[in-house]
């Protein structure tokens, strides 16, 4: 074997091998990653609940009806709620309610022409990441007041009921300061601050290879 074939079978080598350590570190930053946001999620999630509302089909009427029950539903869950000022005064009134929710939902589905049946509970499900104004939410599973419209396989609309960030114009979707403060009081400091920086999280990761 001549020297420059021994010389490039160890430059293989050393390559082969740092290419392997970069690997197990890029594996264990990774998982330390995610270890890091499924806490921060679970730890967000554990102190707020969600609102959701799914319309029957993603037709034109049928999403038009879903905002409406949104209003309606949302302006009613404000007063229902005026003094529940905790997640477990939350959750218990909406337990206590629940028939009541459902109702109304029925009610305006009814005065808009529709004989769609509404079902509200509450319960855990999965949610994509979602931005709401400039706060972003991680996925995972939350708890949610769900009201679901007839077959419920349309688009829907969610906010965070408990601390409350449900807005009847919620075009622009912005949230004030004094409701962010509210947020802040049910969060750790670690969990408020993700909330405005899972959009900026995203990172890349590339291989630069050396010139032979």
């Amino acid at each position: 074997m001549s020297i420059i074939n021994r010389f490039y079978q160890k430059w293989y080598l050393v390559i082969g091998g740092m290419g392997i350590v970069s690997g197990i570190l890029i594996c264990m930053f990774l998982a330390g990653r995610m270890t890091q946001e499924t806490s921060l999620q679970k730890g967000i999630a554990d102190q707020i609940i969600r609102f959701h509302v799914i319309a029957n089909s993603d037709s034109d009427e049928d999403q038009a009806l879903k905002m409406k029950v949104k209003n309606e539903v949302v302006a009613y869950m404000e007063t229902l709620l005026k003094d529940a000022h905790s997640i477990d005064a939350t959750r218990a009134c909406i337990k206590d309610n629940m028939d009541k929710i459902q109702k109304k939902a029925v009610e305006i589905i009814n005065r808009e022409g529709y004989a769609y049946p509404a079902k509200a509970s509450l319960t855990w499900c999965y949610f994509p990441i979602k931005s709401y104004g400039d706060i972003t939410f991680p996925a995972g599973d939350y708890e949610a007041l769900r009201i679901q419209i007839g077959e419920a396989k349309g688009k829907n609309w969610w906010c965070v009921l408990y601390p409350n960030l449900c807005f009847i114009d919620s075009i622009h979707a912005v949230v004030p300061e004094d409701e962010k403060e509210e947020l802040k009081n049910v969060l750790t400091e670690d969990e408020y601050d993700s909330l405005f920086s899972w959009k900026k999280s995203e990172y890349k990761i590339g291989w630069k290879y050396l010139p032979f």
